[in-house]
């Protein structure tokens, strides 16, 4: 347990901040994510330091990641190892912003179409015979 502690930010101030729920907060805690300081009371206390990590986790879980998945990156002692972890994370945010840009050019090629309906569009034909394709290289 550590030492009691004056100063620093209760837990509903951190929520606040943060946009969270407390429970939340408690959560990362008994997930050995945060370990806030305790004053009296056993009442918590979050310092800059405390404020840094829960931005790293929201900015992790912004990027796809599990929390165990953050918990085993900042828990890990070797570098490599979590360069690992945000080199699987990578590779993952790269095939999802593919996908997600190949359904952006369907939709923009719907919106640009001049066909008084859009589905007789050539270009809009065309990105949709491009995943039936897909499809059947999956098979």
């Amino acid at each position: 347990m550590k030492s009691s502690v004056t100063g620093g930010m209760s837990i509903g101030e951190v929520a606040g901040r943060f946009g969270l729920a407390t429970h939340v907060l408690r959560h990362w805690e008994s997930m050995g994510l945060l370990e806030p300081a305790r004053a009296a009371g056993d009442r918590r206390r979050y310092r800059d330091t405390d404020l840094y990590r829960i931005a790293v986790i929201l900015r992790a879980k912004e990027a796809g990641m599990e929390l165990t998945e953050i918990h085993e990156m900042l828990t890990a002692r070797d570098p490599a190892q979590r360069r690992a972890i945000l080199d699987r994370r990578r590779t993952d945010l790269a095939r999802r912003i593919a996908t997600l840009q190949t359904s952006l050019d369907l939709v923009d090629g719907a919106l640009q179409c001049e066909h008084e309906d859009f589905t007789e569009c050539e270009r809009f034909q065309r990105i949709v015979a491009e995943r039936i394709d897909m499809g059947l290289r999956t098979v």
